[in-house]
């Protein structure tokens, strides 16, 4: 199999995971068409991360949608950030458990913390780590409905694999927010 089969299953991976949640949050967003929440908030942006160890720095694209299975409890996000670094490409998928505080009527604070799947191909060789993975999500909404706003969210992972990175991270971009049924 070629590399290049494989960077599309990857990526196709991460795609199909986003697919389904999404899917699955559109379906049953009739059951909360009255409640003053959105269903999901979709996150677009671009990512940077730092080895801590000392190995460089890498830039890309990141997606992310996040929605509430618990309301003022529990906040899900689950994403998909593609770095690059000379000779190097790195999927990370992660599953992180938040807890939202509204600092402000247009500021949130999310802090959370959930594994991390780091999928690396560079040099001729493929690896795979899991990880875990902390941030610090700041949501800014300039309008009172919460509809689209922007978001910055530096991190901390560490893998458990041989060589046991540790990066801090940093990502921000835009936030749109799908309701259910009626909007607030």
């Amino acid at each position: 199999m070629s590399k290049h089969h494989g960077l599309v299953r990857v990526v196709l991976r991460g795609e199909m995971l986003l697919g389904l949640i999404t899917a699955l949050l559109l379906t049953v967003g009739t059951a909360f068409a009255e409640d003053k929440d959105p269903l999901a908030v979709f996150e677009f942006g671009a990512a940077g991360e730092w080895d801590i160890n000392g190995g460089g720095s890498s830039f890309g694209p990141t997606a992310a949608v996040e929605f509430s299975p618990i309301k003022n409890w529990l906040e899900i996000e689950t994403g998909v950030t593609t770095l690059f670094r000379r000779g190097q490409t790195e999927w990370d998928t992660d599953f992180i458990f938040k807890k939202s505080f509204d600092l402000s009527p247009s500021v949130e604070f999310e802090p959370g913390i959930g594994p991390v799947w780091m999928h690396t191909i560079g040099s001729g060789t493929t690896s795979d780590a899991i990880g875990l993975e902390t941030v610090a999500d700041f949501m800014f909404w300039p309008t009172a409905d919460r509809k689209y706003g922007w978001f910055l969210e530096p991190s901390y992972s560490h893998a458990f694999s041989s060589g046991h990175e540790q990066s801090f991270g940093l990502s921000g971009g835009v936030t749109i927010s799908i309701y259910g049924g009626s909007t607030p």
